[in-house]
Order: C-alpha cells, then sequence, then structure tokens
C-alpha cells in the first residue's frame, strides 16, 4: 500500500470552513496536500501543475463545476484519480459521474473515516460511492448508461435535443431532416431504452430526468 505523505493530493470546494477542514483532516492524517482552490478554474490549474495522485472536488463550484473540471484535467490525460465531494444525492449528478467515469463519488455529510476508505479503493483502481446512496439507485444508473451506449450516432443526436427539450418538428428543421424521420428516431430511442410508456411524453420526461448524462454522449 501507498505510504500516505506520498498521496500527493489537490482539494477544491468555495466554501472556506469545509475547504479547511479537509484541509486539516488531511494533514493530520499525514496526506500530501499539494494544493488548495476556491473555485473550478483554481483546481484546474493546480491539477494540471501538479499532476496529484488524487484530486478531492466539489461540484458546485464558481467558474467551473467539479465536473467541468474533470472533464477538461481528463482531457490532458493527467494521472489523477478524481473523488467528488458533494451535498447532491439526486440520480442525475450520480449519472453524470459514472458518465464522466468518476473514480469516487462521496457526501460531505460522510466521515473522514469514509474519505480514507474511498482513497484506499481509488488507489485500488476501485469505483467507489458513499455508503449512503442505494445499491439499487447505482445499479439502475449503470444500466441506463449501458443501453444509452448502443443508440446509434444519430439517436444519440436526437436525444440530446429531446432532452432540451425541444419539438420533433424543431429537431427536424435543426438537422435538415423530415418530421417522420425525427419520430422514427425516437420510436427507435424508447425501444432501446426499454422505456415503459411508449409516448412522445415519456421519451421527453425520461431525456428531461438524464439530462445531465446525455450530454456526455
Amino acid at each position: 500500500m501507498i505510504k500516505k505523505n506520498n498521496i500527493s493530493i489537490v482539494i477544491a470546494d468555495d466554501h472556506p470552513m469545509i475547504l479547511k477542514g479537509l484541509y486539516d483532516e488531511l494533514l493530520e492524517n499525514n496526506y500530501n496536500v499539494v494544493g488548495q482552490a476556491s473555485d473550478g478554474m483554481q483546481a484546474l490549474e493546480k491539477i494540471l501543475v501538479h499532476n496529484p495522485t488524487i484530486a478531492l472536488l466539489d461540484i458546485d463550484m464558481p467558474i467551473l463545476t467539479g465536473f467541468d473540471v474533470i472533464k477538461m484535467a481528463k482531457q490532458k490525460e493527467v494521472d489523477t484519480k478524481f473523488i467528488v465531494l458533494s451535498f447532491h444525492k439526486e440520480i442525475e449528478y450520480i449519472s453524470q459521474a459514472r458518465a464522466l467515469q468518476i473514480n469516487g463519488y462521496l457526501l460531505k455529510e460522510d466521515s473522514f473515516y469514509e474519505i480514507e476508505e474511498c482513497i484506499e479503493e481509488v488507489l485500488n483502481n476501485n469505483v467507489y460511492f458513499s455508503r449512503a446512496f442505494e445499491d439499487s439507485s447505482l445499479k439502475a444508473v449503470s444500466e441506463d448508461i449501458r443501453k444509452m451506449k448502443h443508440l446509434t450516432y444519430s439517436e444519440k443526436i436526437i436525444l440530446k435535443l429531446v432532452s432540451q427539450q425541444k419539438s420533433s418538428s424543431e429537431i427536424a428543421k435543426e438537422l435538415f431532416i423530415s418530421v417522420r424521420t425525427v419520430e422514427k428516431h425516437r420510436s427507435n430511442i424508447i425501444t432501446k431504452l426499454d422505456i415503459e410508456n411508449t409516448n412522445s411524453n415519456a421519451l421527453n420526461t425520461w431525456a428531461y430526468l438524464h439530462r445531465l448524462i446525455i450530454k456526455e454522449l
């Protein structure tokens, strides 16, 4: 196992007290905190400069969200493992974390013991989600992502536009195709995603609820 003082960490949170508390806990437990940030842009800069072992990021930060930071850092091919710390328990946030292949997702209510457990699991190349999340929710999200991967390129484009609450006629006009073609794609998407209610409003509702993950397709 890697010694704690060899684990370099960048932490980011726009709440000063949370940032300080996390910093103090990590230092007291012999971790090597190489950078702190209070907004997403600072976090991204520190990750790119230090290429830390771990980045612990809040999701809701000014300028760039934690998800934005992770997406942009991954485009730069850093070796950092990413763990988000958030108050958000909603399924759409879990979905986006899964879609971005984030290594860990913790809640701010979790104990420092669980943070350490998450760090250890992540360093062993495992994905760790807070114990507060129900297994059924995590499995449902994974299944939704698996189904979406089977959509064709055209179907993914249509689904993204549906998630933006655009009508079939608006989508047809934007993509220079017929409304009939859009409706055919919608029908195929409903079948592939196994949406129970087969009317078009059901797809609109499903797409809106999953809009954060659809954005990453």
